[in-house]
Formats: structure tokens, C-alpha cells, sequence
């Protein structure tokens, strides 16, 4: 059940006024309470937590210019700055209320009211507080997992969006466990530094962390990496090899790319995650190692296991939790601070650098099929080929500010065409409505017309379902 709307509270030193007012709001369903001055008012306001204020602009008969209800506004301005106040003034007061809707109140009606618009502006007035009043529970919330999570290790990560303070917020609570986690995201998204995350805010952080691209090893190197040899145990073994497993006991072995594993090494994989046993290659004696899992990957092994090439009982070992690194283009608000960062370790001991306006701007214009990876190295190249101590769009490699100068805009670059291909993509998906991509990817339309200019996506001719 949703929760009740915050009661209006009625500021009326008139008691006829201050019951139909009442009245009036009750029967459309407004909860209200009511004050008979000034004091009163301040009173419920500091003690209760209000929807909106309708208040009178006068008070007593000596109040004809509205100057009591101005100073009613200001000292309930006082006690909550986000409250919205509407004022009921008589033509004498107009003045007085103008003057108080400069200085933030939401709205006045002029003495006799018209009933529908009153109620209209009243549940305005209460659906923008209800607003504010979640966005402020939810920045509280944050505020707390963030210093919640400032005394984990959080391993240098930057990150503004709500996005990845979930990624992270995971991540932090599964490293005291020892269950396998499958991390999954596009290539470049950050995967690694999330298992990096992990394994800093666990048990075994001071044990071996061993790293390997589980599918860049040939079936034929595949047991050997992975559990060791003896000598002879093939040509060129001349003494005896230590597996990743038997490095990382008492640690963390860290699989990545575990999609690109052929049948034979998931198999392989497979049987000692089941028994926590491997035999060296060339030797028939049990190993027994305690080693926690973490896989990476940047397939969909949902439809590469309806497609046969993963194995669903490795999929189910490795998967215990699984934390999503969303790509960069989903977490717009991460752009700019990363970027800063990156200035920042780019510059170490070298004379400061910064983004121009035009850079930032196109930085958050741009797609990043890349992902974090793209935005580290276009600003490592900034720092090589830029002349002056702002870093300009072409010194990114974007090429914004050529074609903001009329010029012709550089050959695109592959991460151009990835992009392009990106983009139309999600085109084709939202029926080529661009404000639903603008939306998508967190940027004005008018940004995304810009970039797809630059992409030389012609309006005229965008994709269609």
C-alpha cells in the first residue's frame, strides 16, 4: 500500500475561511490541518512534516499590505526551504504576494478563489513535495551506503552513477563469503577491477591472488596452466610446473574470459570446482586445494548455453552470485568524473591539464563502444598530441571541434564505426525514435542529432524496424 500524502496545512486567521478552505480540501480527498496565525503555523511546521502551506497573506486588522504573511513566508523558509507555500491574497496585498513568489514561493490566488484551480494547484503542490521529499530519502540512503562503503577497500574506483554504486554496493557485501561470483559486462566496462574489489574486502585479501585468461589457453597447455606437470610430462617438461590452482590455495583464482573455454577445458574446469581435487599432469596423486572462484566474462552465456557451446552445470558453479558491470553508455553521469581522474593520473608530476567546455561536452556526446578502456587510452592520446594545457575535442580524437568549425571531420576511426554500428542498433530497437535513444543513453536529443551527424547517420535515412 502506497503511503499517505503529506497533509496541506491552512494558515487562516478567519475562521469561516479557514473552514471552508478545509472544507473544500477534504472533499477531494486532501488531508489539512489548519492554524489561526502566524504562530501557530511555525509551531505544527517545525513539529510535523507538511505536503504544502496555503497560507492568507494578512493578518489582523492592522496587517492591510500583507507584510505579516510575507514574514510568515520567510520564517517557514526558515525551517524547511523546500516547502511549497501558496498564497491567498486580496487585491490589496497583490503587491506583497508578487514580491513573495520572487523570493521562492510556489504560486498565489487572488481572494475569492476559484475552487477547481485551488485544487489543482494544491495536488501540483503536493505531488512536486512528494518528489523531493523521495529524492531526498534516496540521496540519504546513498549518503549512508557511501559511508558504509568508505570503510571498505574500494580500490581507487570512481563513480558517480546510481548504477554502479549497486555494482559496487554488490560487491562489497559478497567479498566476505566465499562463493563463486560471475562477473559479467562488455569488454573494457571495469570487470576486473570489480573482482579486484572483491578480493580486497575479503578474507583471503592477504593470500594469492592468481589471474588468468582462461580462453586464451589451448586444450593442449590447458592442464598444465591450470593444475601443473611433472617432468616428461610432455615434450620440453623438464622439471616440475606449478598450476594456477595450486599457486592460488588459500586465495582467490580469478578466471576471465571463461565463455571462450573449449568443451574439453569447460570439462576439464568443470570436475575439479565438483570434487576441490586436480592431479598434476603426468601424476596420478590427489591435490586438494581451498581456492575461491571468481569468473569474468563479456558473453551471454545464457544464449551461448541454449546454443551448446557452455555447459550449463559449469554455468551453475560459477554463477553463485553474479554482478553486471553495465557499459559506460548506461552510466553517462560517470563520463566527466572518470575523465578527471584519469587527467589527474595522466599529469602526475607534469604541468596541470584540463578539459575545454567543447571536450567535456563531446565526451559525454560519444558512445564509448569502448567503454572505460576507450576513455583512458582517447585520454592518454590527449595528453600526447595536445599543444596547449586544454585538452580540445580533436585532441581526444572525437573530432568535435573540426566540425564545429565547419571543416570536414577526420576518417572515422573503428571505434567511430562501432559506434555507428551501436547506434544504429538502438535506433532500429526504439523504432527510430530518437528521443527514446536520447533517453537510453542519458543525453539530449539534441546532442544525439549531433552525433549522429558526426557518424554521418542521415535523418532521413535512419533505420527502421
Amino acid at each position: 500500500m502506497a503511503p499517505a500524502a503529506p497533509r496541506v496545512l491552512v494558515v487562516e486567521d478567519q475562521p469561516a475561511v479557514a473552514k471552508a478552505l478545509q472544507v473544500l480540501l477534504e472533499i477531494h480527498d486532501i488531508a489539512c490541518a489548519t492554524a489561526a496565525g502566524p504562530s501557530e503555523a511555525l509551531e505544527l511546521v517545525d513539529r510535523e512534516e507538511f505536503g504544502a502551506v496555503v497560507q492568507d497573506m494578512n493578518f489582523g486588522p492592522s496587517d492591510t499590505d500583507g507584510r505579516a504573511g510575507l514574514e510568515l513566508f520567510r520564517r517557514l523558509r526558515a525551517i524547511d526551504p523546500d516547502l511549497p507555500v501558496l498564497a491567498l491574497t486580496a487585491w490589496a496585498s497583490l503587491e506583497t504576494a508578487v514580491a513573495m513568489v520572487k523570493e521562492g514561493a510556489a504560486d498565489y490566488l487572488a481572494k475569492p478563489w476559484d475552487d477547481a484551480k485551488l485544487i489543482t494547484t494544491v495536488r501540483n503542490l503536493i505531488r512536486i513535495r512528494e518528489l523531493q521529499l523521495d529524492n531526498h530519502r534516496l540521496r540519504a540512503t546513498q549518503a549512508r551506503e557511501r559511508s558504509r562503503l568508505g570503510r571498505y577497500d574500494l580500490r581507487g574506483l570512481v563513480y558517480e552513477s546510481a548504477a554502479m554504486h549497486r555494482v559496487v554496493t554488490l560487491a562489497v557485501q559478497v567479498a566476505a563469503s566465499d562463493v563463486p561470483v560471475l562477473i559479467t559486462g562488455p569488454n573494457g566496462a571495469g570487470k576486473e577491477m570489480i573482482a579486484d574489489l572483491v578480493v580486497a574486502n575479503s578474507r583471503r585479501k592477504a593470500e594469492p591472488f592468481v589471474k588468468v585468461n582462461a580462453g586464451a589457453l589451448p586444450d593442449e597447455l590447458l592442464e598444465a596452466e591450470l593444475f601443473g606437470a611433472e617432468p616428461g610430462a610432455y615434450t620440453g617438461a623438464v622439471k616440475r610446473r606449478i598450476g594456477r590452482f595450486e599457486a592460488a590455495d588459500r586465495g582467490t583464482l580469478f578466471l576471465d574470459e571463461i565463455a571462450n573455454l573449449s568443451p574439453a577445458g569447460q570439462a576439464k574446469l568443470l570436475r575439479v570446482l565438483q570434487s576441490g581435487t586436480f592431479e598434476r599432469l603426468g601424476s596420478s596423486d590427489q591435490k586438494k586445494v581451498d581456492v575461491r572462484i571468481l569468473a569474468a566474462t563479456n558473453a551471454d552465456l545464457q544464449t551461448a548455453m541454449a546454443e551448446g557451446h557452455f555447459r550449463e552445470d559449469l554455468f551453475f558453479r560459477l554463477s553463485v552470485i553474479e554482478i553486471r558491470v553495465p557499459p559506460l553508455r548506461e552510466r553517462p553521469e560517470d563520463i566527466l568524473p572518470l575523465a578527471d581522474a584519469f587527467i589527474e593520473r595522466f599529469a602526475a608530476g607534469d604541468s596541470p591539464r584540463k578539459l575545454s567546455p567543447a571536450a567535456r561536452a563531446a565526451l559525454e556526446e560519444h558512445l564509448w563502444p569502448g567503454n572505460v578502456r576507450e576513455l583512458m587510452n582517447r585520454l592518454q592520446r590527449a595528453f600526447l598530441v595536445a599543444s596547449g594545457a586544454e585538452l580540445e575535442p580533436h585532441d581526444l580524437g572525437l573530432g568535435a571541434a573540426d566540425a564545429a568549425a565547419g571543416e570536414a571531420p577526420p576518417p572515422h576511426s573503428d571505434g567511430d564505426a562501432d559506434e555507428k554500428r551501436q547506434l544504429e542498433k538502438l535506433l532500429v530497437e526504439s523504432g527510430g525514435m530518437v528521443s527514446r535513444v536520447a533517453s537510453r543513453l542519458g543525453i539530449s536529443r539534441q546532442a544525439l542529432y549531433r552525433r549522429m551527424q558526426r557518424l554521418g547517420i542521415a535523418l532521413e535515412r535512419r533505420p527502421k524496424p
